[in-house]
Parts: C-alpha cells; sequence; structure tokens
C-alpha cells in the first residue's frame, strides 16, 4: 500500500520526536511492503517566525490532500511569557482543527507492566487501567467569542455548543464504547452550566440507540477526583473540549511520564496523530526527549487510518520490549541505569522490528 503523510514537526522537541517516528514508521513500511511519501510542511512558532502565520495556507493545502497528518507539537517561550503577542502558535493550532474539522480527540491512557511504579499513584490503583477520553476539539470555550471591555478591566469568553456537535462526538464515544467494555461516562457540570445541560440531555436522548452501553453521567471535578483514586473505574470517557484538555494531562501522568502517552485527532477531511506532550523548549535541541509517544501516534496512524492492525501491533510490541529492557530515556531511566538520547531509542527499535 502508498500512503501519503503530512509531517507537521513544529517546535521544541517536535523536530526530534518525529524524526524518531518516522525512522519507525519506514522500518514499519518496509517490514510489510509499503511505500510512505512524507510531505513536510511549517506550523506553530516556526511557521510564524518563517511566513508570519502560525498555520499557514500552504500546509492546510497539503494536509488535506494527505490520508493523514504526524504531528510533533507546537510553542516557544517567547510566545508563552508575552500575554499581548498579537500572533501565537497555539492560534495555529485551533486554526488546524477548525479547517481540518478534528473535532473528537482520542486520547488512550493505559499503564505498561515494567514501568507500573514509575507512577506517582499506587501500584494497586493503576493496575490494570485501560480508558479512553473522547474530547470535543472545535467548540466551547475556546471557539467561543472572546474579548475585553471596560477599558480592558474585564475580560470574557463565551462557553457555546450545539446540539450537533455534542451528537457528532457522543456518537463516537458510543461506537468506540460498544468495541470495548459498552461502558461510557459522560463528564460535564450540568449542576451549573448551561451547556453542560445541553450535552447530559443530548447523550441521554441517544442512550436508545445503544442499548447494549451502559452510561453514566458525572461531574467533571469527581472524574477528576476519580482518576486518581480509581482510574481503572472507566472505559470510554466523553467531555466536552476544556474539561478534556484539563482530564487527559491529568490521566497522562498514570502511565509514569507524558513521553509515552500518544493521541489521535479524528476529523472530516483526515485525521491527525501526535503525542501529548507539549514542544518542552528546556530541551530543544539536546536529544534527550522521550520520543515513544510520538512513535505509539504513529502506530495508531496505522491501525485507525489505515486500517493495518498488525502493523500497529508490531509498533506497540516493540515498545514494550524498549521498555522492558530499558532503553528508555532520562524521563525514565532509574538510578544507576542508563539514559537513553531520544535517537538511541528510534535506532534501537528499529533495529529491533
Amino acid at each position: 500500500m502508498k500512503f501519503n503523510i503530512a509531517l507537521l514537526a513544529g517546535d521544541g522537541i517536535g523536530p526530534e520526536v518525529i524524526n524518531e517516528a518516522v525512522k519507525v514508521s519506514d522500518a514499519i513500511a518496509k517490514k510489510f511492503n509499503h511505500e510512505i511519501t512524507w510531505t513536510p510542511a511549517l506550523t506553530g512558532a516556526c511557521a510564524i517566525d518563517a511566513v508570519g502565520v502560525p498555520y499557514p495556507d500552504e500546509t492546510h493545502e497539503i494536509c488535506m490532500k494527505a490520508d493523514a497528518v504526524l504531528f510533533g507539537a507546537i510553542g516557544h517561550p517567547k510566545y508563552d511569557n508575552d500575554p499581548s503577542a498579537p500572533v501565537r502558535p497555539e492560534q495555529g493550532l485551533l486554526l488546524m482543527r477548525k479547517k481540518l474539522g478534528l473535532f473528537a480527540n482520542v486520547r488512550p491512557t493505559f499503564t505498561f507492566p515494567s514501568l507500573i511504579d514509575n507512577s506517582p499513584l499506587k501500584r494497586e490503583r493503576i493496575e490494570g487501567t485501560d480508558l479512553v477520553f473522547l474530547r470535543e476539539l472545535t467548540g466551547g470555550i475556546y471557539f467561543g467569542e472572546k474579548g475585553r471591555k471596560d477599558g480592558g478591566e474585564t475580560a470574557f469568553d463565551n462557553c457555546v455548543y450545539t446540539r450537533a456537535e455534542v451528537q457528532r462526538l457522543a456518537k463516537k464515544g458510543f461506537e468506540l464504547a460498544m468495541t470495548r467494555s459498552k461502558k461510557l461516562c459522560c463528564v460535564d457540570k450540568a449542576n451549573v452550566l448551561e451547556t453542560s445541560r445541553l450535552w447530559r440531555e443530548t447523550v441521554q436522548a441517544m442512550e436508545k440507540d445503544y442499548p447494549e452501553v451502559t452510561v453514566s453521567y458525572e461531574f467533571v471535578d469527581a472524574v477528576a477526583m476519580r482518576l486518581v483514586q480509581w482510574p481503572n473505574s472507566y472505559d470510554v470517557l466523553i467531555t466536552e473540549n476544556l474539561f478534556g484538555d484539563i482530564l487527559t494531562d491529568e490521566a497522562s501522568v498514570i502511565s509514569g511520564s507524558m513521553g509515552l502517552m500518544p493521541s489521535a485527532s479524528v476529523g472530516e477531511h483526515t485525521s491527525l496523530y501526535e503525542p501529548i506532550h507539549g514542544s518542552y523548549p528546556q530541551a530543544t535541541g539536546l536529544n534527550i526527549a522521550n520520543p515513544l509517544a510520538t512513535i505509539l501516534s504513529a502506530a495508531m496512524m496505522f491501525e485507525d487510518a489505515f486500517g493495518l492492525k498488525d502493523e500497529a501491533e508490531a509498533i506497540r510490541a516493540v515498545v514494550n520490549k524498549s521498555l522492558e529492557q530499558g532503553i528508555v530515556t532520562e524521563d525514565l531511566a532509574t538510578k544507576g541505569t542508563k539514559a537513553y538520547k531520544t535517537s538511541e531509542v528510534g535506532d534501537w527499535l528499529v533495529a529491533n522490528l
């Protein structure tokens, strides 16, 4: 099979971790007799520096023509530390999600047996954790009207959702639950927010179409607590944009490192695959970043975008093998053991495929 993949490395450690994911993907393609054409494109701070905007039209055209998008990370301290900056890297990410119709962010959280004690949570609380968040990605407070008034002394950010936006995200959640343990949790704040009441009533109306799925409804603050106490009680969770942004970062540390968790953003035109971590600018160019989340995102791409489950399983198997044998970067290396460079981890994975 032949695939055209848009390659958006982005900023900070993005190019470094993307490079290792490309190496592993090319090795898998060779092993299974596929052909990948990679098409690089600019986004984020590097795009602002080059052409003045964080998501150029040329990049969008490349993404639209691609079979999938593999994405690194965006962000730079010179923008993070300047609240008044008129153009920001994150604006490119929001624009990309909107223009590509990337409405469903799929974020799994699971544990690795060899790393169970790396987690800040106790072993008995997290063993068996295997949950998936579906976060709505193109609506809510991030895309609502925002601004200042009263001479800049008052700020506002409006949270707006339509029933159709909730339905399309919830449909993905129900369908995913049917392939797993048939448990779905709708996360909201329906005791306070009108948008959450819309979420709850919309999902309740859809229950009849999926009679085999057991649906629960929980407030976001309760879920935040239970993710720390009993994360293995959850399976599939659906929620709005802001809540999902916060809860998925909380859930990511269950595994022991943000450098381990992959994600996908499912769209109307194409789908994008990316690690959940940020650009980690302090590590830029040091060859110390953990590339496994990006590599596992590539595995999600092979399985979900291309339907190639064997290829995805081969990547996951070699990643598990690397963790068991201690071929890890400094974020996972224990005291007295060697910390491998980003590129060394990628080379090891390729050699062992």
